[in-house]
């Protein structure tokens, strides 16, 4: 089953644990936190503080891509006050194998995230150990930017190498995602859409969310 992941980087940051409440009654399967840096990428969002709070307004998974250098100074944080899902960046470590081991050793779900330029070639030696892949279908750091075509072919080598491996492992992708190509990702493998404006622009939330599980 498709599960749909409002991002709250589109959010009303003045109404945060509103506009929350309301995607969990809406339908949402995950609520997805994008932590930034800075540093990563050209933009700050949320810190622990922020996802704390979010854990006393919603029992959805709270699924938290840390967009950041050096993650291995915040897992155990995010763990600690609520995080389900946590996903690295692949670009922004030396060592993710040992990032994934210290997630999945504090009980949360490991998930690493790629660019839309990095090579799907370059993860599948880690994708064994994971429970979630993250292509990302926009360059990081801003909603509202518009679907990277050639993201698709990459969701496609991510399922396809999962399934002839026989691996329990989502492919979520973040970037883009709207009504229109929904079906598109689905039919190409997605099994987790990350949407953002797709969702908190709409009029009809509800609506939406199933609109894009049934694409």
């Amino acid at each position: 089953m498709i599960k749909i992941a409002p991002s709250i980087l589109s959010a009303n940051f003045n109404d945060l644990a509103n506009d929350v409440a309301m995607i969990d009654k809406a339908g949402a399967d995950y609520i997805h936190i994008d932590v930034m840096d800075g540093r990563f990428v050209p933009n700050i969002s949320f810190g622990p503080v922020v996802v704390k709070r979010l854990r006393e307004v919603t029992k959805k998974p709270l699924d938290v891509h840390l967009m950041v250098f050096e993650a291995e100074k915040y897992i155990e944080e995010f763990v600690s006050i609520g995080a389900d899902i946590i996903t690295v960046q692949y670009e922004a470590t030396q060592h993710l194998d040992r990032l994934i081991s210290l997630i999945k050793s504090l009980g949360a779900k490991a998930s690493v995230a790629i660019n839309p330029a990095t090579s799907v070639d370059l993860i599948k030696p880690i994708i064994p150990i994971v429970d979630q892949i993250l292509i990302m279908s926009v360059n990081p750091g801003f909603g509202g930017q518009k679907f990277i075509p050639y993201c698709l072919d990459k969701v496609r080598q991510t399922k396809d190498f999962i399934l002839e491996q026989k691996l329990n492992v989502d492919v979520e992708v973040d970037g883009g995602v709207t009504e229109s190509n929904a079906a598109d990702l689905i039919n190409a493998g997605v099994d987790v859409l990350v949407a953002g404006s797709t969702v908190f622009n709409s009029t009809n939330i509800k609506q939406t969310i199933q609109n894009l599980k049934s694409a």
